[in-house]
């Protein structure tokens, strides 16, 4: 660990990025991040860090924190077209997780878990973003959109599934993106319906409404989701249209349906997109890396995205702070890394009926095991969470000098 530092600029100020400046930062590098929002987002709904994740937070001394700030979901229950109960699991019964060893925290409080240890030690430019990079093949001199030039030796993006950086350095999205069929909206609505660490799933072929509630507080997280074959792309710039198209698909008004959709017009929050993955042929290009979602997007339906983030971010930079060589860094990261993303990306798409069945049989199908208590215990065992529980672990941390 003796080489001199190393100047780094890493895009994305969410749960990859932090990541990576923490331990770079712990190895000697000099890190500049860059996030185009205009702070470190808050709150946010619960996202999961599970089985190798954990070990790394907990390497970071991040565990106690967040074992205080887990939300401990208790029940998820699924009610039919006509808003009657039909059955409840447990969360990690859907995930393949293991109940006491999970933590589940909302994303805002794992945000600040991270970034609280670089204060005053990490550059952070905050409202600002990458507009050209030129990578000369001794450094990468990078213009940002404020103005301001600057060289660095590496650039890693870590900006997200619609990742900038991975645009200007290996072009357009298309060709790497896979659609899995879903569209959604997220937003928060008043907690009118008496809930507390708990959610509650309305299902239609195709389609569901979701409201989901970390504590007692006065909001919860509302989501609305259905299948299309083709992906919205024309709504994409034009929040009235998602909102309209979005509202075309649930004219029912059953249950909290109706609320729900009142309510995503109305939200000043709304976050709306497709359930998609990356896969790229290669994560790297000169003296620029991809990480998290930019590089392997799991997508929400695998339930791993963060996690797989988390220890990716161990991973590159363990193996930058490993070798003076960037190139063979890279190539190391790649090889450790991608057989655990492709693990945990087949998770969303190898059954994921549970919560968004996408056929009248698939829906009919699950709620019948939902009503059968001992058969729905023997399947949950026998597929999904084993394949899961698998997944979540499949890699075993290397033991980095400097890194324990």
């Amino acid at each position: 660990m003796s080489h001199p530092a190393r100047r780094v600029l890493v895009s994305g100020a969410s749960i990859a990025g932090p990541a990576l400046a923490y331990w770079l930062d712990r190895y000697g590098f000099e890190v500049t991040v860059v996030e185009k929002a205009a702070a470190v987002r808050g709150g946010g709904y619960a996202i999961d860090i599970r089985g190798t994740a954990r070990e790394v937070v907990e390497r970071m001394g991040l565990l106690t924190r967040l074992r205080a700030a887990h939300v401990d979901s208790r029940r998820i229950t699924f009610v039919d077209p006509a808003g009657l109960t039909v059955g409840s699991l447990r969360p990690e019964q859907m995930t393949g997780g293991e109940a006491g060893l999970d933590l589940e925290v909302r994303r805002g409080d794992l945000a600040d878990a991270l970034q609280e240890p670089l204060r005053d030690r990490v550059e952070f430019l905050f409202g600002d973003s990458i507009a050209t990079l030129d990578d000369d093949g001794d450094a990468v001199h990078v213009a940002l959109d404020s103005g301001t030039r600057r060289g660095f030796d590496l650039v890693i993006g870590a900006d997200g599934l619609h990742s900038n950086t991975r645009r200007l350095v290996l072009g357009p999205e298309e060709p790497f993106h896979r659609y899995l069929g879903h569209v959604f909206a997220g937003f928060t609505l008043p907690n009118e319906f008496g809930l507390a660490r708990e959610g509650v799933v309305w299902n239609d072929a195709g389609r569901g409404a979701v409201l989901y509630a970390h504590d007692p507080a006065d909001r919860v997280h509302g989501f609305l989701t259905f299948t299309r074959d083709i992906p919205p792309f024309e709504a994409f710039r034009d929040p009235r249209a998602q909102r309209e198209l979005v509202a075309a698909r649930f004219p029912e008004r059953a249950w909290h349906v109706p609320r729900l959709v009142e309510a995503m017009r109305e939200a000043d929050d709304l976050f709306f997109d497709i359930v998609s993955q990356i896969h790229l042929p290669a994560w790297s290009r000169g003296r620029v890396v991809l990480a998290g979602d930019a590089a392997h997007a799991t997508s929400f339906l695998s339930g791993q995205g963060s996690s797989v983030a988390l220890v990716g971010a161990y991973v590159l930079a363990g193996e930058l702070a490993a070798r003076s060589d960037h190139t063979a860094a890279f190539a190391a990261y790649e090889r450790r890394m991608r057989p655990f993303a492709e693990r945990n990306q087949a998770l969303a798409t190898s059954g994921g009926t549970v919560v968004t069945p996408t056929t009248r049989e698939q829906l009919e199908a699950r709620d019948a095991l939902l009503r059968d208590p001992e058969s729905l215990a023997k399947e949950m065992a026998t597929a999904g969470a084993q394949a899961g529980r698998a997944a979540h672990s499949d890699l075993l941390l290397p033991e980095y000098a400097g890194a324990l």
